[in-house]
């Protein structure tokens, strides 16, 4: 195979850009292990006391991330995500005001291999949330298992992630005044087998729990689509019914996490690696669902909130896809 390297001559603007990429995905992919890793060597080391503070900290420090974690605005505003946004680049686009006295659940679809646009738009203040929805907090959620990794769960809270478990969603949406925003790739782990390019499958068909959470809470949902999401990368063909994506769903159901086998381009050549492509990815906020609270809500009553944020999702895909390369013949396919 003939390899396509990158040229000597790449602006150092791009060099920098592809290093913010290149962290921000062995941070996705192996950060976790390395700080496991790191945990357990020191102890049998002469530093083996920062493991055993770090242990007592841990304790102490247990149930923060299921009470809204611990953000650092510094963290979020870092340079090096304004390089990551240029990369692709990365765009948030607002189509509605959302009044930061209530509270809300985003509806973040399609997840995508590494949700690169939820990351970048709700976790970094890179591509202008703050500023286009003043007095909103955003948090995304995340599978809990990462946050049971020592150092790791750390850095990741201090970019307002936190787990995807009901008690931890449902932390901020009982904040008293608004102004928080619950992001939920609802689609999930499941969804990331989904994502080959030009597809537009979304697993919601099925997928009711964050509608509860809304009534329950009173909590106004609002659809997001990303376009771009399932360019970034390229997966082997796993086809519902093949023999790998058997495997694959078997093994999401055994660990919590799925395994897309993917593949782009490197750091230094563009023939493959785990770099996703320089493809523009546009993140679309549509306009509030009201929802009023209802605790104890009937199986109907989800049924009909349920439908009517598929429709509204549907109809955000259909008023911008012309905008984005999508063929007018092209709809969302509800899973």
């Amino acid at each position: 195979m003939k390899i396509d390297f990158a040229p000597a001559d790449v602006p150092i603007q791009r060099r920098l850009q592809t290093a913010a990429v290149g962290q921000w995905v062995f941070s996705f992919l192996g950060l976790a292990p390395t700080c496991i890793f790191l945990f357990f060597y020191l102890l049998f080391t002469r530093f083996w006391l920062i493991s055993v503070l770090y242990t007592v900290w841990w304790f102490f420090d247990y149930d923060t991330p299921s009470r809204g974690g611990r953000r650092i605005p510094f963290v979020c505003g870092l340079k090096l995500w304004d390089y990551m946004r240029d990369y692709f680049p990365v765009k948030l686009v607002k189509t509605a005001d959302l009044d930061p006295r209530q509270n809300y659940i985003l509806g973040f679809h399609p997840h995508g291999v590494l949700v690169a646009g939820a990351f970048t738009n709700f976790c970094t203040y890179a591509t202008g949330f703050r500023q286009l929805y003043p007095g909103l907090r955003s948090y995304l959620l995340m599978l809990p298992l990462w946050f049971k990794s020592p150092f790791f769960r750390d850095y990741i809270m201090c970019a307002g992630l936190i787990p995807s478990d009901k008690e931890s969603a449902s932390y901020p949406l009982r904040k008293k005044g608004g102004g928080n925003a619950v992001v939920i790739a609802v689609g999930g782990a499941p969804e990331a087998l989904d994502a080959h390019p030009g597809t537009y499958n979304v697993l919601l068909a099925q997928k009711k729990g964050f509608i509860k959470m809304a009534m329950e809470h009173g909590a106004h949902l609002v659809p997001v689509f990303s376009f771009g999401e399932n360019e970034v990368f390229d997966q082997i063909e796993n086809q519902r019914g093949t023999w790998l994506r058997w495997t694959q769903e078997r093994l999401q159901r055994i660990m919590g996490i799925s395994l897309p086998l993917f593949h782009a381009r490197g750091i230094f050549q563009y023939s493959f690696g785990l770099m996703p492509y320089r493809k523009p990815i546009s993140t679309i906020v549509g306009k509030p669902i009201n929802v009023e609270k209802n605790e104890t809500p009937t199986a109907e009553d989800l049924d009909a909130l349920h439908q009517l944020y598929m429709d509204e999702l549907s109809n955000l895909f259909e008023e911008h896809k012309g905008n984005y390369g999508v063929d007018k013949d092209t709809h969302l396919n509800f899973v």
